[in-house]
């Protein structure tokens, strides 16, 4: 398996990711999938600019994602950034270290956008902690199916 940077807004790969994201997150917010498909064209950068998009792949194929941004949509917390944000493991995967190959690659992609910090959101109680986050406090998030999450911190100070 490696994790790569996805810098093309076209192919299987993108396709993957938007199709997650429309499923996952857009149709619960409502948001159409043109405007699902425009946020992941603009997020496919090259350099350090953010945000940064990054997939599991295996023979070719898409296993799960997670992306680096300087925005999210946490209203309660508007004056934390930089995010950790849209981890995704494909149903299909689950189960199979995909979600820790990914997270294992944060710190080193964080570091090369110049990030000296993240955040994240999650209700999972036990996972990030296990590579390097740090809980920081329970966090509104405003949605009635998860009114109410753990936020975490993840230094990247060497």
């Amino acid at each position: 398996m490696d994790i790569i940077r996805l810098e093309r807004a076209e192919g299987p790969l993108f396709e993957a990711v938007y199709d997650w994201n429309y499923r996952w997150w857009g149709k619960r917010d409502g948001i159409s999938p043109q405007e699902v498909r425009c946020t992941l064209i603009h997020s496919v950068n090259r350099g350090d600019r953010l945000p940064q998009t990054f997939v599991a792949v295996e023979a070719g194929q898409a296993l799960g994602m997670y992306q680096l941004s300087m925005i999210d949509d946490l209203y309660s917390r508007p004056d934390l950034y930089p995010w950790l944000i849209d981890v995704y493991v494909d149903e299909p995967f689950r189960g199979r270290g995909v979600c820790a190959a990914l997270l294992q690659t944060v710190p080193q992609n964080a570091r090369a956008a110049g990030l000296k910090e993240l955040y994240l959101y999650t209700a999972h109680v036990g996972l990030y902690e296990r590579f390097g986050w740090t809980f920081v406090e329970e966090v509104d998030t405003f949605r009635d199916e998860s009114p109410r999450e753990r936020l975490y911190r993840l230094s990247l100070s060497v």
